[in-house]
Parts: C-alpha cells; sequence; structure tokens
C-alpha cells in the first residue's frame, strides 16, 4: 500500500495552523534533546568510572577465594604462591595484555616526630603507572622504578606527604607486621609524591615496588594478580576462561570490585530515568493536546469526509501520521540540537569542577551512542502516533450526521 499520499496530506493539515505546529514541534526538539544529552552524559560518566575502575584493580582479579571473603589475621595470610608460574600462564591468553601482582597490607608510616596509618600496595611499577594513564597525577618527584635501587623508595599520596611534611628525597619508616605476626620495620625514601583525586586515599595510600612490600612483611607472596585485557568487552569471555583454567582460585571481575561505579550508576540511572520519564510525557501530552485541538476544529471537515466513503481506519491513519510529521519532526530536530552539543564540547572542552569526595574537575563531554539516538527517536515516533490515533478515535468513529452537525 503506498502511504505517500497520506503522508503528504498530513503534512499539508500539519502546516493549516503553522503557529500551533511551531510550538509543538519546538516542545518535542527541546525535550528529545534533553533526553539525549542527558542518557549522554550519564554513559559518558559511566565509561570514565568504569576506565578508572578497570585500570586501577584490572578487568580481572585473581586470588584465593578467602582473599576476598575473609579478612587475614596476618599479612598474606591468604596470598599466593608462585606468581610467575600464574603469571605466564595468564599471558599466553591473547586477550590478556599484561597480568600485574600486587601486594597489600597496612601498618604505620613514620618521619621520627609523627607516625600515621598507611594502606600501602606493593606493585610493578613501570607496568602499573603506564597501566593507570591519566588515572594518576605525579605531584612532586618522580614515579618508582621496577628496577632495583640503592634503597627502598616509596611513593606518598599527596595528603600522607602533607601530613608527614615529606618530599621526595625525604627518608621515611613503615612499620608492619610481617606474616610470621612479628613487628618489623624498613627505612625507606620518597621518590614522588602522586593524587588520585581523591583525597581520602591520598591521606592514606603508599606505593612500594613488590620486592619491598615482601621484605618488609617477610614472605615471598603476592595478595592477588591483576589481569588487563585489550578491551572491556572482552571482560565476560577472559573471567570464564580464566575460572576454568585456575579451579582453586576465584576470578572477580572489574565492576564486583568497583562500588563507587556501582553506587554512581543506580544514583543515576534513578535520577536520569526519572527525568527521561517526565520529559517523554510532557513532549507526549503536548503533541496529544495539539491534536486534539486539530482534530476537534476539523470535526465537520471529518464528517464530509466519511460522507463522501472515506474509512475510520483511513482517517485514522492520516491522523496518526500528522502526529508523527509533528512529533517525529521534532524528535528528529532535537537530535540534531543534541548531536550538535556533543560535538561541541568535543571541540572546544568545557571543564566541570570537582564532584564531591574528589580533588580534581573533569572534562564535561555527552556520549554519542547510535543505540540511544535510534532508540529514543523510535519510542518517540511510536508513542506520537499511538497518542494521536487513541485522541482521533472517538471522533473518526461517530456518526456522519453527528459530525457534520458539529459546531
Amino acid at each position: 500500500m503506498n502511504h505517500f499520499p497520506w503522508l503528504k496530506f498530513a503534512w499539508q493539515n500539519a502546516r493549516r495552523n503553522r503557529r500551533r505546529s511551531w510550538v509543538t514541534v519546538s516542545i518535542a526538539a527541546l525535550g528529545t534533546a534533553a533526553i539525549l544529552l542527558a542518557s549522554g552524559f550519564a554513559l559518558s560518566t559511566y565509561q570514565g568510572l568504569a576506565q578508572m575502575a578497570a585500570r586501577s584493580s584490572g578487568h580481572l582479579i585473581l586470588a584465593k577465594p578467602d582473599q576476598f571473603h575473609k579478612d587475614e589475621d596476618t599479612p598474606l595470610q591468604h596470598g599466593l604462591d608462585q606468581a610467575d608460574e600464574l603469571r605466564a600462564r595468564l599471558l599466553a591468553d591473547p586477550e590478556v595484555r599484561q597480568v600485574l601482582p600486587r601486594v597489600d597490607f597496612s601498618g604505620l608510616i613514620s618521619n621520627g616526630d609523627k607516625s600515621t596509618v598507611m594502606m600501602a600496595v606493593g606493585i610493578d611499577p613501570d607496568s602499573e603507572f603506564a597501566i593507570k594513564g591519566p588515572f594518576l597525577k605525579i605531584k612532586a618527584g618522580e614515579a618508582l622504578l621496577s628496577s632495583p635501587q640503592a634503597s627502598a623508595e616509596v611513593m606518598l599520596g599527596e595528603g600522607l606527604a602533607r601530613s608527614l611534611k615529606a618530599e621526595p628525597g625525604s627518608s621515611l619508616t613503615l612499620l608492619s607486621s610481617t606474616a610470621d605476626g612479628a613487628l618489623n620495620a624498613l627505612d625507606v625514601r620518597v621518590r614522588g609524591v602522586f593524587s588520585t583525586g581523591i583525597p581520602d586515599m591520598d591521606k592514606r595510600l603508599v606505593y612500594t615496588d613488590v620486592l619491598t612490600a615482601q621484605k618488609l612483611l617477610n614472605k615471598a607472596r603476592i595478595s592477588s594478580l591483576g589481569v588487563f585485557l585489550r578491551s572491556m568487552e572482552a571482560v565476560p569471555g577472559a573471567q570464564a576462561r580464566v575460572a576454568a583454567q585456575f579451579p582453586e582460585l576465584e576470578v572477580q571481575n572489574w565492576e564486583t570490585q568497583a562500588f563507587f561505579y556501582r553506587s554512581v550508576r543506580d544514583l543515576y540511572d534513578r535520577i536520569f530515568g526519572a527525568l527521561g520519564l517526565i520529559i517523554f510525557l510532557i513532549v507526549i501530552f503536548v503533541v496529544t493536546n495539539a491534536m486534539a485541538m486539530a482534530i476537534i476544529e476539523r470535526t465537520r471537515e471529518i464528517g464530509t469526509l466519511r460522507a463522501l466513503g472515506t474509512l475510520p481506519r483511513q482517517l485514522l491513519r492520516s491522523l496518526a501520521l500528522e502526529g508523527m510529521v509533528l512529533g517525529g519532526g521534532g524528535a528528529a530536530l532535537g537530535a540534531l540540537l543534541a548531536l550538535g552539543a556533543s560535538v561541541l564540547l568535543y571541540l572546544f572542552p568545557v571543564q566541570m569542577p570537582p564532584p564531591p569526595g574528589r580533588s580534581d574537575g573533569y572534562p564535561l563531554s555527552i556520549a554519542i551512542d547510535p543505540g540511544v539516538y535510534a532508540a529514543t527517536l523510535l519510542a518517540m515516533l511510536l508513542l506520537v502516533m499511538l497518542a494521536s490515533a487513541l485522541v482521533a478515535r472517538k471522533t473518526v468513529h461517530q456518526p456522519v450526521v453527528q459530525a457534520l452537525a458539529h459546531t
């Protein structure tokens, strides 16, 4: 069936009251743009937080089950032995880009006059800092090196360095319980000061190399292995393969350990979901109201068309297409507005202030997701056509004489 004549008829009807049609199209355009910009901002935030979480812990984390579910009585109680062998087997997977060991421990750090609590991590510095990229900023000094140095070295979080009045070259002492339950101390030199962007973390966090951590804890184990993949999309498949390869161990993905990411996503889903629903309803009500006014004004015209032999379903189709012209045209215009705003933000970045709990701002970006654009436009088209047809249903089915007598 050729719908073009009916579409042309709907277009001509929509132009009969241009002022009302333009108001309807404008509201539909602004509503669609608001939905796409809000969803794009949420998607961009999710992608940034996901990248930050994955680069911090690894896309996958491999450890003994007790490491995830039980507290340790002594450091490295649930640690992994033979880390080099495990690492070589993991690197054989073509989707695995890097495997990095981590030694997590806590204790005290002192400058001789003042001691404070620290959360320390033993890492493979060269690979670890290359993976973290922009998510770790060196504020002073230099990054740790993987090659052995004359003296043990550490990097301090910005808040911790300020608390201990430490700077690159300062001498400090690390104190911690060993794996045997004894107390051990190790003199170290500060090589650099960094910021994670989270002030609470920067007040406690210390990075050192794995060998220094194992020497302090008197145990040649590691806490876990972080597995870094070539893409986020490879996580489900790689997790299944690693779990099958090491049934005696447990493998978790980055999202399981990313509490902040999950909290932000739950919050944004509720906020932007409610906002999008409200905007959708406003657009539908505006289009429905415009169509209802047009149908009431044209009741006698509808009666005349019925008297000339036009079927009710043909009139319903014409009025639904007229709603599509108004709502769909507005939705298409709104999509172009959202696309233009997103591109402008890429070309001319706007810096946002630091969010709560962080010390650094971030560039405002709006993700352009073809799936979201297509789903929004399709939903807008279907809803306005359905709303227009429902509004017109009673009028096109009333008796011809009654429609012609309408005043």
